[in-house]
């Protein structure tokens, strides 16, 4: 019987600037409140904190690293100057073409070729780097719904976008905009209705 391919971690550093984003969005108050925790790890950041943080990745053609976790924390890395980081490689698929490649990468919801107004994109628009990725608000807000404890963290798959869509509908731009307040309100309001039962992680509604 021949042996299944065992994966190591890739323990090198691999430059950020060289990982190809799996999705088209990030929420960017998501990145800044990142960014903001990094500089406070300003002691251990070289180090430990990073060994700790390997951004898991799959090698496609040409030998591309595509990350298939953790934009949010890689772009705020970025962003705030770090030029390496350590990766997990989950896949080596280099031996594939690239049609072949996405096809595989979006069955096995590797992919997120969706954008900021929640609308699926051809897998041709996804960003070939971390620095052209798009704000999606509604990540954002999915992000402090969560901290606010409007639903679970999950394993799922791109969770907290499949809560920005949900949010997208109910939340307005405007409302977003002018009273983000009211707007994390009404959205904790909404995460918490019987409408969301469907959704990973929801904790249920108030009687």
């Amino acid at each position: 019987m021949a042996m299944a391919q065992r994966i190591e971690p890739v323990l090198h550093p691999v430059k950020l600037a060289h990982l190809r984003p799996t999705q088209m969005t990030v929420g960017m108050a998501e990145v800044a409140r990142k960014r903001h925790g990094w500089r406070e790890r300003a002691i251990e950041r070289e180090g430990e904190w990073l060994g700790r943080h390997m951004i898991p990745a799959v090698i496609g053609p040409k030998g591309e690293f595509w990350m298939i976790d953790h934009h949010h924390l890689a772009r705020a890395l970025l962003d705030e100057g770090v030029e390496h980081v350590l990766i997990s490689v989950q896949a080596q698929l280099d031996h594939l073409s690239r049609e072949q490649f996405l096809t595989f990468m979006d069955n096995r919801n590797w992919l997120h070729p969706y954008d900021e107004h929640g609308q699926r994109c051809s897998h041709k628009e996804l960003p070939r780097r971390l620095d052209k990725l798009r704000d999606d608000r509604w990540r954002s807000l999915a992000g402090e719904v969560r901290r606010m404890g409007g639903f679970a963290k999950s394993a799922t798959p791109y969770a907290e976008f499949l809560w920005a869509d949900f949010l997208r509908s109910r939340v307005s731009p405007k409302l977003l905009d002018k009273r983000p307040e009211r707007a994390r309100a009404k959205a904790l309001d909404a995460a918490r209705s019987k409408d969301a039962a469907y959704l990973p992680g929801w904790a249920g509604f108030d009687d």
